[in-house]
């Protein structure tokens, strides 16, 4: 039964974990093969095996791709065995090149909010900038690189030479890592997957200060479920490359496409849930490890936006005890 304005269940947390978990499982096996199609579709249809058993009456507001892309969880699909009314963003291997070279950082991720609470955004470019709680209301995406560095040292009680900027490894980016070296910040350049360090950079313990970059939209709402969750603060603005997307953009009701979108512009209210479930071993998540032949653990995160609420959790798992789909393709044949 479907229930519109309900609340989102706090039990749904531990839920959203087995979400991520199968999807992680079932591809790891396929780090460092080479193939990041076959390890994104065993996640993708873990994901959403695991989401039939999820009570939970689910639309796909973020995921890869529209319908006619099937069988990948796309935008608009059902998931879910039937409950509260939710938004659903997904992304099964959040860094599949990361997973075909057997590089860190490659997670699964999901999040829920209640049905139009989650900023419904087309698969395009957009622009970022991404803190935790301490910098929280010190950021401003429309000033100078050099004058935000600035705002966030102060109010983390740092000097800007202390600082670790997280930047993803693109030409577009060139300019924007000459003027953190000039403004003196660390930096720390990566080659795919922008959600974990956006997480990141709102948990003192991994080191990062602050996500900078442009990067996918709908990484850029996935991101917001867990700084919303977290306590952080966040920023953006679409960035359309040609007339399709610009009307995309003015289709979601947004007159000035580049317009800055706050943190409750991409989330709506607290009532948000994130977990997110790592594949390879990164800053945030340990990476899923095989004991023998029929034992793994996972490492994942789980937040709940409502009471602030950060749970790791290390799992092990007795695969031959679960549905074949956790497990995945061990031989490719």
């Amino acid at each position: 039964m479907r229930r519109e304005n309900a609340r989102v269940d706090r039990e749904l947390a531990m839920e959203l974990v087995r979400v991520t978990e199968a999807a992680a499982l079932s591809c790891a096996r396929w780090m460092g093969r080479g193939d990041k199609e076959r390890a994104d579709q065993l996640a993708v249809d873990a994901m959403r095996a695991c989401f039939d058993t999820v009570h939970i009456d689910g639309v796909v507001v973020i995921g890869e791709g529209e319908l006619d892309e099937a069988p990948m969880l796309y935008i608009g699909e059902k998931v879910g065995a039937g409950g509260i009314a939710v938004d659903v963003a997904v992304d099964p291997v959040e860094g599949t090149n990361l997973v075909a070279k057997g590089l860190t950082g490659a997670i699964a991720v999901v999040a829920i909010a209640p049905r139009g609470h989650l900023l419904h955004a087309p698969d395009m470019y957009m622009e970022k900038i991404a803190v935790g709680p301490s910098a929280k209301g010190c950021i401003d995406i429309t000033a100078s690189l050099t004058a935000n560095l600035k705002w966030v040292a102060r109010a983390k009680g740092k000097d800007v030479s202390d600082l670790t900027v997280v930047i993803l490894d693109r030409d577009r980016h060139r300019q924007m890592i000459h003027e953190c070296r000039e403004a003196g910040a660390r930096i720390k350049l990566i080659s795919d997957g922008d959600v974990a360090p956006a997480v990141a950079a709102a948990i003192d313990e991994t080191g990062v200060d602050i996500l900078l970059g442009i990067g996918g939209a709908p990484e850029g709402v996935l991101a917001a479920a867990a700084l919303k969750c977290l306590g952080g603060d966040m920023q953006a603005r679409l960035k359309p490359s040609n007339e399709q997307e610009y009307a995309r953009c003015q289709a979601m009701g947004l007159k000035d496409p580049q317009q800055v979108l706050m943190l409750d512009d991409l989330v709506r209210g607290d009532d948000v849930f994130f977990a997110a479930t790592g594949i390879t071993d990164g800053e945030l998540l340990k990476g899923v490890r095989y004991f023998g032949k029929n034992r793994a653990k996972t490492h994942s995160i789980a937040l709940r936006g409502e009471t602030g609420t950060v749970r790791f959790i290390e799992a092990t798992h007795q695969l031959d005890r679960k549905p074949a789909w956790y497990r995945g393709d061990r031989t490719g044949q």
